[in-house]
């Protein structure tokens, strides 16, 4: 077995304007004195990184390492969870992502899917730059507006959907598998790929493609009342990130799943900070760490109620509480005779 890396900390949530948020120094500098060990880098930002930069230039891509490295931390992924996005959107939502790609390309919904795709590749290539292994996206969804399938769903209608998103996917998956990178779709309410039977139809339709993999989230199976434990049992292998969030689901006699079109703070599903939600995070940790899960667990905060500063300073010591570190032997080696072939046909009367 191997030991969970952490803890560390998505740093999306908690970019701002003003010090210590407003650069890479400064919020490396602040996350490495609440605890943290590693940062993961939202590539659209800035503040934070130039992506294509990062891509073209091995100088520049070691100076963002460097500026995270004084800091006492490593880079853990970057993440293009908004360009992600961009690489299939459906008509309906065409003016509601435009703030996810550049002012020029405003209601161009062909514009923005080329300029995601090219994003991602730049993403892989500045991945590898920077020496990391997995990288943090969103699918993006085709089929969303037919979830609930009324009217019912045409038939050929999700495997159309499917072939499509494939389509998009599969040049961006081989550009990261020359990289050595592996994609990690975070499973999201919104995108095409939710839940381990959407990923497993995109799959099939990528002919298992081994760059395609989950960052797992048990949050967002909370909402949709999956089964999170068991998930990690289905799909181990394919888990190649981890993010630590919280959540929780308190349905009424009013609203459910589908949330009334409440605001976070009313809705019966909503993202807490670490410890305030529902998560067994102990069962979480244990099952990663029986599947030889190695890599890291990152904090990605997200809360209806309480501030981002205390949700990041009391998320460091609330992962470093649940690492594991891995035994190396059996509890009841002591006990054990060692290996006697003679003595086994013995006990087995044989």
């Amino acid at each position: 077995m191997k030991t969970i890396k952490g803890p560390a900390i998505f740093l999306a949530q908690f970019i701002d304007d003003k010090a210590p948020f407003n650069n890479l120094k400064n919020i490396c500098n602040y996350m490495a004195d609440l605890g943290y060990k590693g940062v993961q880098i939202p590539s659209w930002d800035g503040r934070m990184i130039d992506l294509q930069k990062a891509a073209e230039s091995k100088t520049y891509a070691d100076e963002i390492k460097g500026t995270v490295e004084e800091a006492g931390l490593e880079i853990t992924e970057l993440s293009t969870h908004l360009q992600g996005q961009l690489v299939a959107v459906h008509p309906a939502y065409n003016e509601l992502f435009d703030g996810f790609a550049p002012d020029n390309l405003k209601g161009d919904l062909k514009g923005k899917a080329e300029w995601a795709t090219q994003q991602l590749k730049y993403a892989a290539q500045a991945s590898q730059n920077m020496g990391l292994t997995a990288h943090a996206t969103f699918s993006g969804a085709l089929m969303w507006h037919t979830v609930y399938p009324w009217p019912q769903r045409p038939a050929g209608l999700v495997d159309t959907g499917f072939t499509e998103l494939a389509k998009r996917w599969l040049p961006i998956l081989n550009e990261f598998d020359d990289k050595g990178v592996d994609v990690c779709y975070e499973l999201h309410p919104g995108e095409d790929l939710h839940d381990g039977v959407t990923f497993e139809m995109f799959l099939d339709k990528v002919n298992g493609h081994k760059r395609a993999n989950i960052l797992y989230d048990p949050s967002h199976f909370v909402l949709q009342c999956l089964d999170y434990l068991q998930f990690i049992d289905f799909y181990h292998e394919r888990i190649k990130m981890f993010h630590v969030k919280d959540a929780e689901f308190n349905p009424s006699g009013k609203q459910g799943v589908y949330g009334g079109y409440q605001g976070w703070v009313e809705r019966a599903g909503r993202f807490r900070s670490l410890g305030d939600g529902q998560v067994d995070f102990s069962g979480i940790f244990s099952k990663l760490s029986q599947y030889n899960y190695d890599g890291w667990a990152v904090l990605e905060w997200e809360c209806a109620l309480k501030h981002p500063e205390q949700g990041a300073a009391e998320g460091a010591p609330f992962i470093d509480s649940h690492l594991i570190r891995v035994t190396e032997k059996a509890f009841d080696d002591f006990a054990g005779r060692g290996a006697d072939e003679s003595f086994n046909k013995k006990i087995l009367g044989i």
